[in-house]
């Protein structure tokens, strides 16, 4: 076991990121591929767009037939087709002649460019008017205006994704433009999530004398949830070797890439927790130098690697957020395993403990930049604090005093649209 004692976040968090990696790959349903890392390159098959179509409603015509067109010189032109988007036309434009043509209808042979309904004197009203035997051209375009040609968005062989990209809603559109029906990604990380400790009862249970709600289980299987992994509950163990032991096994039975638990790996005599880490797997690291969460076991049950959160919510969740997250996205096959991050000056006095400290506060931008506070109480079971904050203030290890005025890095866990 390292020496937990000198550990610090940045040392723990690479000794978890080193014994965690991507997962292998899968197929899937085009839709089911987003928020998901592509393990495998996607190649055109086709090219896009896939034939020369109008960018605009008007009438596609040969550019050198109208240069001389102006408002107050428009040159005439016999319209020889009506063409609607998804019908081709057999028509090829002649000298003197000319198509209406609607968005995105494949431009006929012959044609060079397109002039916007506008720039005629066809006042459109829909694709019912009748097909007019002249137009009047009032403006001059030059070879390839409005014209969107084969290939000019992308070419059939040529690489568009790349392994290791993050599928987006525009990453379903292109692919979908392209035809591809499923999609190779790196497998969603399976998670398991255990609660441990005598006194918790399930949500729905009335409360008792000496006994509170899971929360713990519900924030973590979110915060597995809401990076795009697959949390398996794995219930509440109370603080018994036997019992921690079976839910564990459980979870290694239904085939989890990670076991997380909360509670049960600090020092007293009811943490059972450690103890079991330590027969089945030895514990790698079991304190680190931070504020909120001090005790925090990592090491391996029966082979899946296992980390175990302190018992209070707050240090629950930013203990997860330190180290849970990162692991699972990089399982995930992301690259970028940290939060956005900016500078904040701080609007108050704040006092740490020493330890690398992550207080709850809210970051909002002024005259002076980003400007961040604390949301009250940092008490580890003050949950609403962390419910009202959208960073996490990061006042690094050996820093007992911070002066209002001072910079400080905020870790954005939110990223609000009205701030940034």
């Amino acid at each position: 076991m390292a020496n937990s004692e000198l550990l610090t976040v940045a040392e723990a968090l690479a000794i978890v990121l080193s014994r965690v990696a991507p997962l292998d790959e899968e197929r899937v349903p085009l839709l089911d591929a987003l928020g998901r890392v592509l393990a495998a390159p996607v190649v055109a098959a086709d090219s896009l767009p896939p034939f020369a179509n109008s960018s605009m409603d008007g009438y596609a015509v040969r550019a050198d037939d109208i240069v001389s067109a102006g408002p107050q010189s428009a040159v005439l032109l016999r319209v020889v087709a009506d063409i609607a988007a998804g019908r081709p036309s057999d028509v090829a434009l002649t000298p003197g002649t000319a198509a209406r043509i609607m968005t995105g209808a494949p431009l006929p042979d012959g044609a060079d460019a397109v002039v916007p309904v506008e720039d005629t004197d066809e006042p459109w009203r829909g694709a019912d008017r009748p097909l007019p035997e002249r137009v009047a051209i009032r403006r001059a375009v030059g070879h390839g205006d409005y014209v969107r040609y084969p290939g000019e968005d992308i070419r059939a062989g040529q690489t568009v994704l790349t392994a290791g990209h993050v599928i987006r809603p525009q990453e379903i559109g292109v692919l979908a433009s392209l035809g591809v029906e499923r999609v190779t990604v790196v497998r969603r990380p399976r998670v398991g999530v255990l609660a441990t400790g005598d006194e918790l009862i399930d949500v729905g249970a009335p409360l008792m004398p000496g006994k509170i709600r899971n929360s713990n289980g519900y924030a973590q299987a979110a915060q597995v949830r809401a990076l795009g992994g697959e949390a398996l509950a794995l219930g509440v163990a109370g603080d018994r070797e036997d019992d921690v032991r079976a839910r564990l096994d459980a979870g290694v039975a239904a085939g989890v890439d990670l076991l997380v638990s909360s509670a049960g790996v600090s020092v007293g005599a009811y943490d059972v927790v450690k103890a079991v880490l330590d027969q089945a797997g030895g514990v790698v690291f079991w304190r680190v130098r931070m504020r909120p969460g001090k005790p925090l076991a990592f090491g391996a049950y029966r082979g899946v690697p296992f980390l175990g959160l302190p018992g209070n919510p707050v240090s629950a969740m930013v203990s997860f957020e330190r180290f849970a997250r990162p692991a699972i996205l990089k399982m995930a096959g992301r690259r970028e395993l940290e939060r956005p991050n900016v500078e904040a000056i701080v609007l108050e006095d704040l006092h740490s403990d020493g330890r690398e400290s992550y207080l709850r506060a809210v970051v909002s931008r002024d005259e002076r930049g980003y400007v961040a506070t604390t949301t009250g109480s940092q008490g580890s079971h003050i949950m609403t604090s962390l419910v009202q904050a959208n960073a996490l203030l990061i006042v690094p290890e050996g820093v007992t005093a911070v002066a209002a005025g001072t910079t400080l890095r905020a870790l954005m866990i939110d990223w609000p649209s009205d701030v940034f």
